[in-house]
Protein backbone atom coordinates (compact mmCIF):
# COMPACT_ATOMS: atom_id res chain seq x y z
CA UNK A 1 0.00 0.00 0.00
CA UNK A 2 1.54 3.24 -1.14
CA UNK A 3 1.97 5.82 1.49
CA UNK A 4 0.92 9.34 0.66
CA UNK A 5 3.69 11.78 1.20
CA UNK A 6 2.62 14.70 3.30
CA UNK A 7 4.02 17.93 2.06
CA UNK A 8 5.18 20.10 4.88
CA UNK A 9 4.25 23.74 4.30
CA UNK A 10 7.22 25.90 3.50
CA UNK A 11 7.98 28.72 5.85
CA UNK A 12 7.45 32.16 4.45
CA UNK A 13 10.77 33.51 3.30
CA UNK A 14 11.92 36.42 5.37
CA UNK A 15 12.81 39.53 3.37
CA UNK A 16 16.51 40.30 3.08
CA UNK A 17 18.23 43.14 4.90
CA UNK A 18 18.17 45.46 1.87
CA UNK A 19 14.50 44.76 1.24
CA UNK A 20 13.70 45.45 4.90
CA UNK A 21 15.55 48.76 4.70
CA UNK A 22 13.64 49.66 1.55
CA UNK A 23 10.34 48.87 3.25
CA UNK A 24 11.32 51.03 6.23
CA UNK A 25 12.27 53.86 3.86
CA UNK A 26 8.96 53.59 1.99
CA UNK A 27 6.99 53.65 5.23
CA UNK A 28 8.95 56.63 6.51
CA UNK A 29 8.54 58.56 3.27
CA UNK A 30 4.75 58.34 3.56
CA UNK A 31 4.86 60.29 6.82
CA UNK A 32 8.04 62.36 6.31
CA UNK A 33 8.18 64.17 2.98
CA UNK A 34 11.67 65.54 3.67
CA UNK A 35 13.34 62.20 4.32
CA UNK A 36 14.88 61.92 0.82
CA UNK A 37 16.71 65.26 1.01
CA UNK A 38 17.75 64.61 4.61
CA UNK A 39 19.31 61.27 3.68
CA UNK A 40 21.06 62.76 0.64
CA UNK A 41 22.62 65.49 2.80
CA UNK A 42 23.54 62.95 5.49
CA UNK A 43 25.50 61.02 2.89
CA UNK A 44 27.07 63.94 1.00
CA UNK A 45 28.33 65.97 3.97
CA UNK A 46 30.79 63.32 5.30
CA UNK A 47 31.92 62.55 1.73
CA UNK A 48 32.61 66.23 0.96
CA UNK A 49 34.41 66.71 4.28
CA UNK A 50 36.66 63.70 3.67
CA UNK A 51 37.36 64.86 0.11
CA UNK A 52 38.30 68.33 1.36
CA UNK A 53 40.63 66.83 3.96
CA UNK A 54 42.24 64.62 1.35
CA UNK A 55 42.97 67.65 -0.85
CA UNK A 56 44.03 70.07 1.89
CA UNK A 57 46.26 67.87 4.04
CA UNK A 58 49.85 68.36 2.84
CA UNK A 59 51.76 65.34 1.65
CA UNK A 60 48.69 63.41 0.53
CA UNK A 61 49.15 60.90 -2.26
CA UNK A 62 46.66 58.95 -4.35
CA UNK A 63 46.47 56.13 -1.81
CA UNK A 64 45.69 58.39 1.16
CA UNK A 65 43.13 60.30 -0.93
CA UNK A 66 41.36 57.05 -1.77
CA UNK A 67 41.36 56.09 1.93
CA UNK A 68 39.85 59.46 2.87
CA UNK A 69 37.13 59.12 0.25
CA UNK A 70 36.31 55.54 1.29
CA UNK A 71 36.14 56.66 4.92
CA UNK A 72 33.81 59.48 3.91
CA UNK A 73 31.52 57.10 2.00
CA UNK A 74 31.34 54.70 4.95
CA UNK A 75 30.65 57.58 7.32
CA UNK A 76 27.93 58.83 4.97
CA UNK A 77 26.26 55.42 4.84
CA UNK A 78 26.40 55.15 8.64
CA UNK A 79 24.87 58.63 9.02
CA UNK A 80 22.08 57.69 6.60
CA UNK A 81 21.26 54.52 8.56
CA UNK A 82 21.20 56.33 11.90
CA UNK A 83 18.98 59.12 10.62
CA UNK A 84 16.68 56.71 8.78
CA UNK A 85 16.26 54.66 11.96
CA UNK A 86 15.33 57.69 14.05
CA UNK A 87 12.96 59.15 11.46
CA UNK A 88 11.36 55.74 10.93
CA UNK A 89 10.79 55.39 14.68
CA UNK A 90 9.22 58.84 14.76
CA UNK A 91 6.98 57.98 11.80
CA UNK A 92 5.91 54.69 13.39
CA UNK A 93 4.97 56.32 16.68
CA UNK A 94 3.15 59.14 14.90
CA UNK A 95 0.65 56.53 13.69
CA UNK A 96 -0.37 55.56 17.23
CA UNK A 97 0.20 58.87 19.03
CA UNK A 98 -2.93 59.96 20.86
CA UNK A 99 -4.43 56.46 20.93
CA UNK A 100 -5.06 54.63 24.23
CA UNK A 101 -2.11 52.37 25.02
CA UNK A 102 0.45 54.25 22.93
CA UNK A 103 2.72 54.81 25.95
CA UNK A 104 2.49 51.11 26.76
CA UNK A 105 3.71 50.29 23.25
CA UNK A 106 6.81 52.44 23.84
CA UNK A 107 7.52 50.84 27.21
CA UNK A 108 7.16 47.39 25.67
CA UNK A 109 9.44 47.91 22.68
CA UNK A 110 11.74 50.90 23.16
CA UNK A 111 12.95 51.01 26.77
CA UNK A 112 16.70 51.39 27.04
CA UNK A 113 18.87 49.00 29.03
CA UNK A 114 18.54 49.37 32.78
CA UNK A 115 14.86 50.33 32.72
CA UNK A 116 11.90 48.13 33.56
CA UNK A 117 8.39 48.96 32.41
CA UNK A 118 5.19 47.32 31.33
CA UNK A 119 2.61 47.92 28.62
CA UNK A 120 0.06 47.44 31.39
CA UNK A 121 -0.89 50.79 32.99
CA UNK A 122 -1.00 51.08 36.77
CA UNK A 123 -4.07 53.34 36.72
CA UNK A 124 -6.80 53.94 34.14
CA UNK A 125 -9.84 56.16 33.89
CA UNK A 126 -12.43 53.89 32.27
CA UNK A 127 -14.51 56.78 30.98
CA UNK A 128 -11.85 58.93 29.35
CA UNK A 129 -9.29 56.13 28.74
CA UNK A 130 -6.57 58.30 30.29
CA UNK A 131 -3.89 56.20 31.94
CA UNK A 132 -0.77 56.29 34.09
CA UNK A 133 2.18 54.00 33.41
CA UNK A 134 5.19 53.24 35.58
CA UNK A 135 8.83 52.58 34.74
CA UNK A 136 11.68 51.83 37.16
CA UNK A 137 15.34 52.36 36.41
CA UNK A 138 18.62 53.86 37.59
CA UNK A 139 16.85 57.23 37.64
CA UNK A 140 14.27 56.03 40.17
CA UNK A 141 10.54 55.60 39.57
CA UNK A 142 8.93 57.41 36.65
CA UNK A 143 5.19 57.89 36.32
CA UNK A 144 4.05 58.60 32.77
CA UNK A 145 0.60 60.05 32.23
CA UNK A 146 -1.25 59.48 28.96
CA UNK A 147 -3.84 62.18 28.42
CA UNK A 148 -4.40 65.84 29.36
CA UNK A 149 -2.75 66.91 32.62
CA UNK A 150 -6.03 68.24 33.99
CA UNK A 151 -7.54 64.75 33.81
CA UNK A 152 -4.52 62.70 34.91
CA UNK A 153 -3.37 64.84 37.89
CA UNK A 154 -5.50 62.95 40.42
CA UNK A 155 -4.33 59.52 39.28
CA UNK A 156 -0.71 60.71 39.40
CA UNK A 157 -1.11 61.97 42.97
CA UNK A 158 -2.58 58.65 44.08
CA UNK A 159 0.23 56.66 42.47
CA UNK A 160 2.88 58.95 44.00
CA UNK A 161 1.42 58.38 47.46
CA UNK A 162 1.60 54.61 46.93
CA UNK A 163 5.23 54.82 45.83
CA UNK A 164 6.21 56.99 48.81
CA UNK A 165 4.45 54.55 51.16
CA UNK A 166 6.17 51.46 49.73
CA UNK A 167 9.31 52.76 48.05
CA UNK A 168 10.50 55.02 50.85
CA UNK A 169 12.93 57.70 49.69
CA UNK A 170 13.02 56.61 46.05
CA UNK A 171 12.86 59.60 43.71
CA UNK A 172 9.70 59.94 41.62
CA UNK A 173 9.69 61.71 38.25
CA UNK A 174 6.49 62.60 36.43
CA UNK A 175 6.34 62.77 32.62
CA UNK A 176 3.29 63.79 30.64
CA UNK A 177 2.51 62.43 27.17
CA UNK A 178 -0.54 64.12 25.75
CA UNK A 179 -1.97 67.21 24.08
CA UNK A 180 -0.41 69.74 26.48
CA UNK A 181 2.20 72.12 25.07
CA UNK A 182 4.94 71.02 27.48
CA UNK A 183 4.18 67.30 27.07
CA UNK A 184 6.88 64.92 25.84
CA UNK A 185 6.29 63.65 22.28
CA UNK A 186 5.73 59.91 22.11
CA UNK A 187 8.81 59.23 19.96
CA UNK A 188 11.07 61.04 22.50
CA UNK A 189 9.77 59.23 25.58
CA UNK A 190 12.42 56.47 25.71
CA UNK A 191 15.26 58.99 25.30
CA UNK A 192 13.72 61.25 27.93
CA UNK A 193 14.01 58.44 30.48
CA UNK A 194 17.73 58.02 29.81
CA UNK A 195 18.37 61.68 30.64
CA UNK A 196 17.16 61.27 34.23
CA UNK A 197 20.09 61.39 36.66
CA UNK A 198 20.89 57.91 38.07
CA UNK A 199 20.18 57.52 41.79
CA UNK A 200 19.75 53.73 42.17
CA UNK A 201 22.02 50.74 41.68
CA UNK A 202 20.97 47.77 39.55
CA UNK A 203 20.16 45.76 42.68
CA UNK A 204 18.05 48.60 44.06
CA UNK A 205 16.15 48.89 40.77
CA UNK A 206 15.17 45.23 41.00
CA UNK A 207 14.19 45.51 44.66
CA UNK A 208 12.08 48.65 44.13
CA UNK A 209 10.37 47.16 41.08
CA UNK A 210 9.50 43.97 42.99
CA UNK A 211 8.06 45.96 45.89
CA UNK A 212 5.94 48.10 43.59
CA UNK A 213 4.70 45.07 41.65
CA UNK A 214 3.61 43.48 44.92
CA UNK A 215 1.03 46.26 45.34
CA UNK A 216 -1.07 44.85 42.52
CA UNK A 217 -3.47 46.85 40.39
CA UNK A 218 -7.17 46.61 39.65
CA UNK A 219 -7.95 48.08 36.28
CA UNK A 220 -11.23 48.45 34.38
CA UNK A 221 -9.61 47.16 31.17
CA UNK A 222 -8.28 43.77 30.04
CA UNK A 223 -4.56 43.11 30.25
CA UNK A 224 -2.51 43.95 27.20
CA UNK A 225 -3.44 47.27 25.68
CA UNK A 226 -2.85 47.08 21.95
CA UNK A 227 -2.76 50.60 20.46
CA UNK A 228 -3.19 49.23 16.95
CA UNK A 229 -6.49 47.57 17.92
CA UNK A 230 -7.82 50.22 20.25
CA UNK A 231 -11.36 51.27 19.41
CA UNK A 232 -12.71 54.74 20.04
CA UNK A 233 -15.26 54.99 22.81
CA UNK A 234 -18.83 55.17 21.57
CA UNK A 235 -20.83 58.28 22.27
Amino acid sequence: MARSKEKTPKKAKQPGRLKQMWQVFQMTRRYDSNIVWILVLAFLIPVLISLALALLIPGSNVFTMVLWIVAGVLAGILAMLIILGRRAEKAAYSQIEGQPGAVGAVLRSSLKRGWVGSEMPVAVNGKTQDAVYRAVGRGGVVLISEGPKTRTARMLDEEKRKIVRIGGNVGVTVISVGPDEDAVPLHKLARRLTRIKPTLTKAEVLAVNNRLNSMGTKLPIPKGVDPMKARPQRG
